[in-house]
């Protein structure tokens, strides 16, 4: 078992919560790091997706099972109590329920699915995935300077196309170390510790000079490339300790492998959550709204997971009645 991706998913699905709690701290500069967590959570994807099976309809089926009964129900339930506009056309209830436009991560990880299984079954680009990367670099950079808008700073907009690279990136590296396990698994790396808050505080530093500063837009894909870097550094860290992290105390090891097992759930419960739940002071509200996403998320993954056994269950039926007709 490799433990740290689970620990890591687990960070992931507290830094993008910990992102939307805006109006919930007593300053909002601690409702931050949303994109971090984000490309963590892509990562980790590309990590634990390495070893496709079957043709691509099987496999993106597969895929398609996991995600779309649990955006299905909470889009309805949140639809039925008004935290969601129902549409006024036919592409509106498109968007909404079929190209789950409400939820970034869905939509972007539904698109990128696809260039992943073909990266991941072609052997020749699962071989040289930073050859890969080094040549979709250049195809990033050329849409970054003949393109994308510099006029001021939006890089990081999680609904913009562009990001999509980033994502991609992301799950690529995933998939790199995973491939590459050996070279990390618990293999000490001083440098990278000492690297990872030089590169953290350059993050958040950057994002927070093309903010303030409009003449720096031109530059803004710097802060891309050092978010990157980071999540690069960050996965070398936490393999290096791999082994220690399956040692943790059996407590504090439920907790992070019960958030990691509902961090799909955890996410679409909270979008449009957050701001109704925010009624009392700090730090109440925050329990109360943490406990509430958690419980919700654990419900939402329970009803889901009956969904989809049953789905399967039905699957299997008709493809044996099939075979033997």
């Amino acid at each position: 078992m490799i433990y740290f991706a689970t620990v890591l998913r687990c960070l992931a699905a507290c830094i993008i919560t910990n992102s939307h709690y805006t109006g919930v701290y007593p300053t909002d500069l601690i409702a931050n790091g949303g994109l971090l967590g984000d490309v963590i959570f892509f990562a980790v994807s590309g990590f634990c997706l390495v070893n496709v099976k079957g043709n691509f309809f099987q496999w993106y089926g597969k895929r398609l099972l996991r995600l779309y009964p649990a955006v299905l129900l909470i889009t309805l339930a949140y639809l039925l109590a008004g935290l969601f506009t129902a549409p006024e056309n036919a592409a509106g209830w498109l968007r909404l329920f079929i190209y789950p436009t409400n939820y970034h991560f869905v939509a972007s990880i539904l698109f990128l699915y696809i260039p992943f299984y073909f990266v991941m079954r072609i052997q020749k680009l699962r071989e040289n995935i930073p050859l890969l990367s080094a040549g979709l670099c250049v195809v990033w950079l050329l849409v970054y300077i003949l393109i994308y808008d510099r006029s001021y700073y939006h890089i990081d907009t999680v609904r913009e196309p562009m990001i999509r690279f980033l994502f991609f990136f992301s799950m690529l590296l995933g998939a790199y170390f995973r491939i590459s396990k050996d070279r990390f698994l618990n293999r000490k790396c001083v440098w990278a510790w000492i690297l990872l808050p030089c590169l953290l505080a350059g993050y958040f530093a950057s994002k927070l000079l093309f903010v303030r500063i409009e003449r720096l837009a031109d530059f803004q894909l710097v802060n891309q490339i050092v978010l990157f870097a980071l999540l690069a550094v960050l996965f070398r860290c936490f393999a290096s300790v791999d082994g220690k992290l399956e040692r943790l105390p059996r407590v504090l090891k439920r907790v992070i492998e019960f958030v990691a097992s509902v961090t799909l759930e955890i996410y679409l419960v909270q979008i449009s959550l957050i701001p109704k739940l925010n009624i009392f002071p700090f730090p109440l509200n925050w329990l109360f709204i943490t406990g509430t996403i958690l419980l919700l998320a654990w419900i939402l993954h329970k009803v889901t997971g009956w969904i989809q056994a049953g789905l399967q269950r039905l699957f299997s039926r008709r493809r044996k009645n099939a075979a033997s007709a």
